[in-house]
């Protein structure tokens, strides 16, 4: 069993359901009106945590109805939550997601107490993270803490995993201290100016990326799969075919579920690999973020 940190993110999801975006101006009603737990962060935490993995989340929520609630679903997908500080007077992140009839999502951020995770708090849970064997971290918290707890497990061997979401400039600090990346291809296209189209143009950014100091790469990209290259190998996992009806989370259940399976070295990522495109498939069958996860079970159940 992998154990598991996570530095990031929690949300709580309002989804709004709509035929499509509207244009400029325009005024349109909404399908439906839902709510759910979320955040690039508590996403992979309970994608893990359901893969199997020991998880323990570090981050910050409001003392608000929204934290109280968030605290409450990790804390039942067993998820250690010690480390997740609460602001008296904070206001938990929230999302407010525009779900297309199609699948395709739209997300406006609200980050709250995501923003205010400080130096103290890093410092106050580097026992999860020496303890872990990945730690895991997104662009939806201030840099300045990723690169403080990535240095923090660097020094005690533990591999670090960077979700560029939402895409930002990385700094060589952080990319020197990121053992592996996991943009989807638009963050990509971002990152190293190359659209993601193919296999080809995946190998071109992903050598672009390691040029930058990332030795070992993942490019998610959607219905074409997943591209990995390594310092020993590369590849291309074809995606499975299904009816998606959200794609929300499908990139953090993928990058969750990886991280339950991963050896440290990198060993058998091709298998890993393929056991996250298969939570993902699952993922994008269900409206919501979190209650969309599969469990290790019904991962295993589709492989089969």
């Amino acid at each position: 069993m992998n154990t598991v940190a996570i530095i990031g993110s929690i949300n709580f999801d309002i989804i709004l359901g709509i035929d499509r975006l509207p244009t400029a101006g325009e005024t349109m009603p909404m399908n439906s009106l839902s709510s759910a737990g979320g955040g690039k962060g508590a996403n992979q935490a309970i994608a893990a945590a359901r893969s199997g993995a020991k998880t323990a989340f570090i981050g910050k929520v409001g003392a608000d109805d929204y934290g109280k609630r968030m605290l409450s679903i990790l804390e039942e997908n067993d998820i250690d939550i010690t480390k997740i500080s609460v602001k008296k007077n904070g206001q938990t992140g929230q999302a407010y997601i525009l779900l297309q009839e199609s699948g395709q999502n739209s997300v406006i951020i609200n980050g709250g107490t995501n923003l205010e995770i400080t130096t103290s708090d890093v410092i106050q849970a580097q026992e999860k993270i020496k303890e872990a064997d990945f730690l895991i971290a997104q662009f939806e918290i201030p840099i300045d803490r990723i690169v403080e707890s990535f240095k923090m497990a660097h020094e005690n061997q533990v591999v670090t995993i960077l979700n560029p979401a939402p895409a930002k400039k990385l700094t060589a600090d952080l990319l020197k201290i990121t053992d592996l990346i996991i943009p989807n291809e638009v963050e990509s296209q971002m990152l190293t100016g190359i659209k993601i189209t193919d296999e080809k143009t995946a190998m071109e950014s992903a050598k672009i990326l390691q040029k930058k100091g990332v030795k070992n790469v993942i490019i998610t990209m959607g219905s074409l799969g997943a591209y990995y290259m390594t310092e020993k190998n590369e590849g291309l996992i074809s995606a499975l075919k299904v009816d998606a009806v959200d794609t929300t989370a499908a990139g953090d259940t993928f990058i969750g579920a990886l991280s339950s399976q991963l050896n440290k070295d990198f060993s058998n990522i091709k298998e890993a690999i393929e056991y996250a495109t298969n939570a993902s498939s699952i993922t994008v069958q269900t409206v919501g973020a979190i209650p969309s996860i599969p469990t290790r079970q019904e991962i295993c159940d589709g492989i089969k």
